[in-house]
């Protein structure tokens, strides 16, 4: 049966990916973009590239881990042949391997903006606990294996200029401004035995800016999914809604970076 938008509206909850915004983790390949066009004869290694075409295009160098982008489990988990700490089955699971429909599904929003207003350690995240999640089901009904998308606000940093810096940059590198909000393992695993199977952030990271690790470890390990850098969460509904995740197919990938939407009734 076909699916008619007339009634639904399309929520875009990805970042824009440019060389002027923070779309990159700071330690990792910056993104570039480079025109290729159709006015100019170029010399390269493999050959004479001759321009024939009134036509343009532009190729790009990006982290697979750039923009809004899924973590898929071989992220941060070994192979399981290689026995190494947290190697297990999910370490053979690369990002082309990981089921789309694991990335799409019923949606919750769970506003923690909150817990990014208090004074915070430079460098720190202050952490979503599972009472946060707790006093949201109280007013909003149990989660039940929906998609959960932590709101946390970070994304008023996505900016060009010298607040973009406050993303990414001075929480990781410099450690002279505090982190984004995330949730701790206690969360990750509370929101697993709720049969959830995919979190989604509007921030760097699921993990923490002091501790990256943990999360990912915990819940990729189990066949989570993490989709980061979302934006606009705020103009969601705090439940009934469909959220889809679409990233880019590449064989072994880490995962990678796609489109993100919400359906949402009229």
């Amino acid at each position: 049966m076909a699916i008619s938008l007339d009634k639904l509206r399309v929520v875009d909850l990805s970042v824009t990916v440019s060389e002027s915004l923070p779309s990159y983790w700071p330690s990792h390949m910056p993104f570039s973009a480079k025109v290729w066009n159709y006015y100019t004869e170029v010399s390269e290694p493999h050959g004479y590239v001759r321009s024939i075409a009134p036509y343009q295009t532009r190729f790009w160098i990006m982290d697979e881990h750039c923009g809004t982008h899924f973590d898929a489990p071989t992220h941060f988990i070994p192979h399981p042949c290689t026995q190494l700490p947290w190697s297990g089955q999910f370490g053979a699971q690369s990002g082309d391997k990981v089921p789309l429909e694991d990335l799409m599904g019923p949606g919750v929003c769970i506003d923690v903006t909150q817990v990014g207003n208090g004074a915070s350690e430079a460098g720190v995240s202050p952490y979503i606990s599972v009472q946060h999640i707790q006093a949201w089901e109280r007013e909003n009904g149990p989660i039940s294996g929906e998609i959960v998308l932590f709101y946390t606000g970070w994304d008023r940093f996505y900016v060009r200029g010298e607040e973009a810096a406050k993303y990414s940059f001075k929480p990781l590198v410099e450690k002279s401004a505090p982190g984004w909000p995330a949730p701790n393992v206690e969360t990750i695993l509370y929101l697993y035995d709720r049969g959830v199977r995919c979190i989604g952030i509007d921030a760097p990271s699921i993990g923490a800016a002091h501790d990256g690790a943990s999360a990912h470890q915990e819940g990729l390990s189990r066949g989570m999914r993490y989709v980061e850098l979302l934006s606009g969460l705020s103009r969601l509904p705090a439940r009934g809604f469909t959220f889809m995740f679409l990233p880019v197919k590449v064989e072994g990938s880490t995962g990678g970076p796609g489109r993100a939407i919400a359906l949402v009734e009229r």
